[in-house]
């Protein structure tokens, strides 16, 4: 037996037993001829000591000991004289009568601490040590936890957890696929699922009525902070469902795993907003309702007093921040600055400061009467002591970057804490977005969304304006700013699908290659169906109160979609291209 506690289990309760720990060597120090010794493993830290009067081999043996050693110890459980009470741990030590080096560790490259000295690349190329820190430990600890939690819930609700294929038919729709040459059939390639999508419908179709996985999906995209090339997906279907139905299974279990997971209550019911309002009010999808700051229209109020940027667009929008009037004018150029970055795309920012004596002083003063400034700060919600932003352009894309300013400011002003949580379902999207460049319309969510039954009339229409119209019978969970998951009421009749191609410009031929076998299955009785799909990865970082997914896979990839631990991609050999029939051509 290697150990009979682990490394942080023991309390004085055990005071006087004799234990054996097994574990690494976080560090080692000598005090008076005493050596000090705390030993690591995922559970915690103990604190060895090994006394001045011990036998000098026990001795020696402990002064060799170097950082990350494994090593087994026998000792007895005292209470330490003086108590840690930052360590689970810290109450007791162990006086070690035997030490035996399981074995040695070159020195890391990293101090593995709670807090690293080393940077984000070489953690990553020896991610299986960075993995031996708590924060990382504390992280995959939590997945594991709401791991747990999801399929305990799914259960007792009656779903069955049913695995689909890795290896499919590329489609491409959407992101890129990655593909697979295949050996047995030379020249073409398999797919791997970007999610499994049709084939929980087809699960549908063959009966199972409750369908869940927490499976792998994969998408050959850029990568940012909270996107990785493979990644996994709570993914769920129901049969029989409406969309009420579909809300209220899975707001059941996002309370469960809020609830046992990290004890957190959250409201039940979970506010439902529109996905207009939610872009009229906050100019995003996924808004963040944990503060305050709405968008607000004041396109009417402003036009028609000679300041040309105002007269020439179609829509000004403005945001009032709260207790932010006291910007200075440096501070107020260098957001203008901001704004006009790539990532927001203004031309410029118009403010308003609402000086806390009632006072109002802007960036536009001489089109405007101090009344009428004061009318724009007040249109805007201000109060004394605010600052109002102003953005302009189309519609859409000003509030889009109004949604984007807002966050900004959150972010500055302390207003976005990631301990506070605040879920929300977005409903009624657009079913259709139409695209100038390309002159067709492209489905907001996926060419299987049914659209709201309220709108079929528009649905089957030939005009433009009517298919603007059309919502989709579709629903994404957000937190905190965050889309967590989505999902919709599927088509599952054969001509509904067939006319959803037809308006995406899909051909009857192309739809029988990319889907036929989906709509053929729609032709022997398939249910009414819905589901959706959670992204489990940012699920655990926003429980977890971070912004990054990184820490919550074991091994992920960087911003190149590299393994730099076991450098993946790489080449294969000749004799690999030569049995997939490939020629490699060098990139231009």
């Amino acid at each position: 037996m290697y150990r009979t506690h682990t490394c942080g289990e023991l309390r004085l309760a055990n005071a006087g037993q004799e234990v054996t720990l097994s574990g690494w060597v976080q560090r080692s120090r000598r005090l008076g001829g005493m050596t000090f010794i705390d030993l690591r493993d995922r559970y915690g830290i103990t604190q060895l000591v090994v006394e001045a009067t011990a036998e000098q081999s026990l001795v020696e043996a402990a002064s060799s000991l170097g950082r990350e050693y494994v090593i087994q110890v026998k000792g007895k459980v005292v209470e330490r004289q003086s108590k840690n009470p930052k360590m689970d741990t810290g109450d007791i030590e162990i006086i070690v009568s035997s030490i035996n080096v399981l074995n040695k560790s070159v020195t890391p490259p990293f101090t593995i601490e709670e807090n690293s000295d080393g940077g984000e690349d070489i953690r990553a190329k020896y991610r299986y040590l960075d993995l031996r820190r708590p924060p990382l430990q504390k992280a995959l600890a939590l997945r594991h936890r709401l791991a747990q939690e999801i399929r305990s819930y799914l259960d007792k609700e009656g779903f069955m957890e049913i695995e689909t294929p890795y290896l499919i038919k590329s489609t491409p729709e959407g992101a890129r696929d990655f593909v697979v040459p295949s050996r047995m059939n030379p020249g073409q390639f398999y797919a791997l699922p970007q999610s499994p999508q049709t084939f929980k419908q087809l699960l549908m179709v063959a009966g199972y009525d409750r369908y869940f996985q927490i499976v792998r999906c994969f998408r050959d995209e850029d990568l940012r902070a909270d996107r990785q090339p493979e990644f996994t997906q709570i993914d769920c279907e129901m049969s029989f469902v409406e969309q009420e139905d579909v809300l209220n299974t899975f707001e059941g279990m996002m309370r469960q795993m809020f609830r046992n997971a990290i004890g957190v209550e959250i409201p039940n019911p979970i506010p439902r907003m529109s996905w207009y309002d939610a872009m009229d009010n906050y100019g995003s999808d996924k808004p963040d309702i944990r503060f305050g700051m709405t968008i607000h229209e004041i396109t009417s109020l402003v036009q028609g007093h000679g300041f040309s940027v105002f007269d020439s667009v179609p829509y000004i929008g403005a945001i009032a921040v709260p207790g932010a009037a006291d910007y200075t004018r440096k501070q107020l150029d260098e957001l203008t600055e901001w704004v006009k970055r790539p990532q927001v795309g203004a031309k410029g920012l118009v403010y308003v400061k609402y000086n806390a004596d009632g006072s109002v002083k802007s960036s536009v003063d001489k089109f405007y009467t101090p009344e009428e400034v004061k009318s724009m700060a007040e249109a805007a919600g201000a109060v004394p002591g605010d600052l109002v932003l102003v953005l302009c352009g189309q519609k859409r894309k000003a509030q889009t970057m109004l949604g984007v300013l807002r966050i900004e400011m959150g972010n500055r002003l302390g207003f976005r804490d990631p301990k506070v949580f605040a879920p929300l379902w977005v409903v009624d999207f657009p079913l259709f977005e139409w695209d100038d460049e390309t002159n067709r319309f492209y489905a907001m969510h996926h060419p299987f969304t049914a659209p709201k039954p309220e709108h079929l009339d528009w649905y089957y229409s030939d005009r433009k304006e009517d298919l603007e119209r059309v919502c989709a019978n579709a629903y994404d969970f957000v937190l905190n700013g965050t889309e967590l998951g989505g999902g919709s009421i599927r088509i599952h009749e054969a001509g509904m699908q067939e006319r959803m191609f037809e308006i995406l410009g899909i051909s009857k031929e192309e739809a029988e290659y990319k889907f036929g076998f989906i709509i053929n299955a729609f032709k022997f009785g398939a249910p009414p169906h819905g589901g959706l799909a959670f992204g489990f990865d940012r699920v655990c970082a926003l429980f977890g109160g971070q912004e990054t997914i990184r820490d919550y896979i074991a091994f992920p990839k960087n911003n190149q979609g590299r393994d730099v631990m076991i450098d993946a991609p790489s080449e294969i050999d000749a004799v690999q291209l030569d049995e997939l029939c490939l020629d490699i051509r060098k990139h231009e």
